[in-house]
């Protein structure tokens, strides 16, 4: 992989957050190049622009789904990591759906956020967002029970634990059981694995409106 390869892109209007995480990136030894709005990122960008982008969610002018939107009507690939400081699941659903590789939420450990940028540097290097292959995406959700798929429909829908609970007239206990076995079963480490799956085996929001 070359240098250019290893550029990762920071778009958030909030400097601190900008400095902070540009200063952790730069001693892991990736090059990096920051920019305070999503208007001026896409002035930077081109189709030719190799590595990772870090995108805030909510920013004045365009916000990150916006911004997300207009790379892929433009034809660019880089893979995308959205952060924000909402911990809001409707927009993680949305924006995996876009074809963001991760949804990290405001603070986030340092490894946390250094395993999502390896993530994306693969992606970048193979030169396309691949998305896991249909049919193994339904496969591994033939494996749930139909109670797992309920609570699984609840996640892509954003709606939280004790809301799923009351809709399914159990238990939240249980409702966070089945959720831990799903996600067992799919072999996803977060939500955004969860949703990325789901979305590959051709789920899609307007199933569990």
């Amino acid at each position: 992989m070359t240098e250019s390869e290893h550029i990762i892109f920071i778009v958030d209007d909030d400097e601190a957050i900008r400095q902070s995480i540009g200063f952790l990136l730069r001693k892991a030894g990736y090059t990096v190049s920051t920019f305070a709005s999503g208007d001026d990122f896409l002035k930077a960008v081109t189709r030719e622009s190799q590595g990772c982008v870090l995108l805030d969610v909510r920013m004045p002018g365009l916000d990150g789904l916006e911004v997300q939107a207009r790379l892929s009507e433009r034809g660019i690939t880089l893979p995308i990591i959205m952060l924000t400081g909402h911990g809001d699941v409707t927009l993680a659903v949305r924006a995996i759906k876009g074809g963001a590789i991760e949804f990290l939420e405001k603070p986030f450990e340092r490894m946390i956020l250094l395993a999502a940028i390896e993530e994306g540097l693969r992606y970048s290097k193979r030169g396309t967002h691949e998305k896991l292959a249909k049919n193994e995406a339904v496969v591994r959700l033939a494996a749930l029970t139909a109670r797992e798929r309920d609570v699984l429909k609840g996640m892509i829908a954003g709606r939280p634990n004790k809301l799923v609970a009351f809709d399914l007239n159990i238990a939240t206990r249980t409702v966070e059981v089945h959720r831990a076995n799903l996600m067992d079963k799919l072999h996803a480490r977060s939500l955004s694995d969860v949703l990325r799956i789901a979305f590959a085996s051709g789920i899609d929001e307007a199933e569990v409106a």
